[in-house]
């Protein structure tokens, strides 16, 4: 037992002195945040340039658009099992060999001209994206005191609508500037000096103990985590729907030639959204939560009863960036604080990714559906329907999950 602990014991006094201040470690959370940008720049820059890989590649755009399709296939299949592998690991070497896999995954993209090598590098790109993004808010909260965490986490991820709503649109410009494979090169040298970065700043946590490893299953049934889960599922369903098709939704509403700057307003307040989520989310966890819900439902569904016009429009996807923007950080902090202790929130957050990623597939699928059968009207409807779900998961759950102020204080260690 001696053996074991003693990591523990060496990295104690450096967790003590940093859970014990009030001060924000912003430097450390702040190369959180970058990992967390390059980890979707890294997904979702295809999407941008399809037609420049498929010229490049020789194939259809349609099956360029799998490059998108593996990476979250990656992710999907690798969060769970890599996370349950590694969790005895130093948490900084982890962060690291991730961060090195993406150096490997963007920098054989850039240099491929063989569609499947390309498709094997994408997948790599998602397996350590799965990786990342499981460990991500439990490092975050371990560099913080505990009443903070809610904000450290929405610091680390606030690289996430960043890169949606500006790093996408300029890597799509700049590719069309200097070529894509450029920009997936530009994309390894930044990651190469995050890397530095991280090795100067970041503090290092020790993994897990054996025997303290947490089983999968266990972790799956302590109180709220299924509630979480189930919400988070419907919240990125019901995104993905729209988002994903949101061309053809706008078609109807005269304003097909301003998708970019729909989603331009989207984008900008999602940048607000994630700000006041990180001022008050340790505060007032449950009602951002619910707010957040609703709004998005709003939103949903004016979108579907105004769509002719205009102004109502971007007011919509005003209200749904506001609603989206924290979303992330709200619904990893609430599977954070169901898992309760360290031992299970890289658990739990893997279980959230796995989660995130099939919504993300599913909401492509289900939408692909909606669009064919009855038409783009029924998308807002699909969507509604699935947030009216989530809205009623999130307000039942009010003991675990998305538990009420007076119970998440009476939990917090930092109280009495």
């Amino acid at each position: 037992m001696t053996h074991v602990r003693q990591p523990d014991r060496a990295a104690a006094p450096q967790a003590r002195s940093r859970a014990g201040s009030d001060r924000l470690p912003l430097a450390g959370l702040l190369a959180l945040s970058t990992a967390a940008f390059l980890t979707i720049m890294t997904e979702a820059l295809p999407a941008g340039v399809l037609p420049a890989i498929s010229s490049s590649l020789g194939i259809t755009e349609s099956a360029a658009g799998q490059t998108v399709t593996v990476y979250a296939i990656g992710s999907f299949v690798a969060a769970i099992p890599l996370t349950a592998a590694t969790t005895a690991w130093p948490r900084k070497r982890l962060l690291l060999l991730a961060l090195t896999g993406f150096v490997v995954a963007n920098t054989v993209t850039a240099v491929s001209d063989v569609f499947v090598l390309t498709l094997v590098a994408r997948f790599i790109g998602g397996v350590v994206a799965g990786l990342l993004w499981a460990m991500m808010a439990g490092y975050a909260r371990r560099m913080v005191a505990p009443h903070q965490r809610g904000k450290a986490t929405a610091i680390a991820l606030a690289g996430t609508p960043v890169a949606l709503s500006l790093g996408v649109p300029a890597g799509t410009f700049l590719a069309n500037l200097v070529g894509w494979r450029y920009t997936f090169a530009i994309m390894t040298a930044l990651t190469l000096a995050l890397i530095v970065w991280i090795v100067a700043i970041v503090p290092d946590f020790p993994g897990q103990a054996r025997q303290a490893r947490m089983p999968l299953r266990q972790a799956a049934a302590l109180p709220g985590v299924v509630p979480v889960l189930i919400a988070a599922l419907a919240f990125v369903l019901a995104h993905n729907i729209l988002y994903t098709y949101i061309a053809p939704l706008l078609r109807g509403t005269g304003l097909s030639g301003r998708v970019d700057t729909v989603l331009l307003v989207f984008g900008i307040v999602s940048l607000a959204s994630i700000w006041m989520t990180g001022v008050l989310i340790d505060r007032h966890l449950r009602t951002l939560a619910l707010t957040s819900f609703t709004l998005f439902a709003v939103a949903t569904l004016v979108l579907g009863l105004f769509t002719g016009t205009g102004w109502l429009v971007y007011a919509s996807a005003a209200i749904w960036g506001l609603a989206f923007g924290g979303a992330g950080p709200l619904l990893q902090t609430a599977a954070a604080e169901a898992a309760g202790s360290d031992e299970a929130v890289d658990v739990v957050q893997s279980l959230v990714v796995t989660t995130w990623n099939a919504g993300i597939g599913a909401g492509a699928v289900l939408g692909g559906l909606l669009l064919s059968g009855t038409g783009s009207a029924s998308l807002t409807w699909g969507a509604l329907t699935i947030l009216v779900i989530a809205l009623a998961v999130a307000l039942s759950a009010r003991r675990h999950g998305f538990p009420r102020p007076a119970r998440r204080r009476a939990s917090d260690p930092a109280v009495g």
